[in-house]
């Protein structure tokens, strides 16, 4: 496996009883048989197995953060996808959990709805409930929470956007945060940049958290929030700068193809389109190990790690140019509408 940084070894350690519950059904289901000679595909693994494709998918990338699997991928049908296992990994799995792996009793294991019973989830015996974890977000309740939620894991985003910020507000004077939670990269820029008005746009129910958010702003006059569904209406005009963080992953590609066009046709000519995301790297792997495991019982969430090359790609064929990666612990992708 491709050296990893301390923090992804420790996720992995963290979630070591979820890594052995994986191989333990990984090895029931007779999986590691096929994906060994492989190269085998996802539609074809499942049908023969009765399996979920999407749950299978998601439990494919547990093997895959563990080191353990090559994927390939054909396009953006997750059923073309392509497995092969590393060589070996069925008799490695069998010599460490011993022989009778497969039928120890797993209800002593203290997890809840997935540990223990990934062979049912896989068949769609049994998942999360929107109690559990509601993808997308149903009620103004579920989605304050979830936005929330994610402010608390922006410290590698605040950081990488805090490092460009000579460059990527040189020029500009308005900002707009696409599904930009409750405002804390949003006040973080405005911290930053003291000519840029930056905006959040996202659902109305989380207008309150980004009005909380700024009575602590640097300038509470630069930050402000516009309520808009980006499935349902085009995104707002006015702005030479417009970011996706960590939304992109979230939907399909024809989705996010969709969402960077209507970016497209909304920024001003000249404008900046900035994606940061976490892109598929050995080291983000293991660190997603838990997410993917996680969301194996969801699916309503098609939430994956894609390689940089699909959002440069993306952002040329939709008419960008002057794209590039700007390199940090997590890396921007920006690109200029033409103008």
């Amino acid at each position: 496996m491709t050296e990893m940084s301390p923090r992804a070894l420790m996720s992995l350690l963290f979630n070591g009883a979820k890594a052995v519950d994986v191989l333990e059904t990984a090895l029931e289901l007779g999986l590691l048989d096929e994906l060994e000679p492989g190269p085998v595909r996802l539609a074809d693994l499942a049908e023969r197995h009765g399996l979920k494709p999407l749950r299978l998918y998601k439990f494919l990338d547990c093997l895959e953060s563990l080191g353990m699997l090559r994927r390939e991928d054909h396009g953006d049908d997750l059923a073309d996808t392509e497995y092969r296992a590393v060589p070996g990994l069925r008799d490695a799995v069998v010599a460490a959990l011993g022989p009778d792996a497969i039928e120890r009793d797993r209800d002593t294991y203290p997890w809840r709805v997935l540990h223990g019973r990934l062979a049912d989830s896989l068949r769609g015996e049994v998942g999360m409930t929107e109690d559990d974890f509601a993808w997308p977000p149903q009620t103004d309740e579920q989605t304050a929470s979830f936005e929330s939620s994610m402010s608390l894991g922006l410290g590698p985003v605040l950081e990488v956007f805090h490092r460009y910020a000579d460059r990527l507000w040189d020029g500009r004077r308005r900002f707009l945060d696409v599904g930009g939670g409750a405002g804390t990269l949003a006040a973080s820029v405005v911290a930053d940049a003291p000519h840029v008005h930056a905006d959040v746009y996202n659902l109305a129910a989380v207008g309150p958290l980004v009005e909380q958010t700024r009575t602590r702003c640097a300038d509470p006059a630069r930050l402000g929030f516009v309520a808009g569904d980006f499935f349902a209406e085009p995104l707002p005009g006015g702005y030479d700068t417009m970011a996706f963080v960590r939304v992109l992953h979230d939907w399909p590609a024809d989705v996010a193809r969709r969402l960077v066009e209507s970016a497209y046709a909304a920024l001003e000519l000249g404008g900046r389109l900035v994606i940061c995301e976490e892109f598929r790297t050995p080291d983000r792997l293991a660190m997603q190990f838990f997410w993917s495991y996680f969301l194996i019982g969801v699916d309503s969430c098609v939430s994956r790690l894609r390689d940089v090359s699909f959002y440069t790609e993306l952002l040329e064929k939709t008419g960008f140019d002057h794209v590039e990666v700007l390199p940090s612990a997590w890396e921007l992708v920006v690109a200029r509408k033409p103008g």
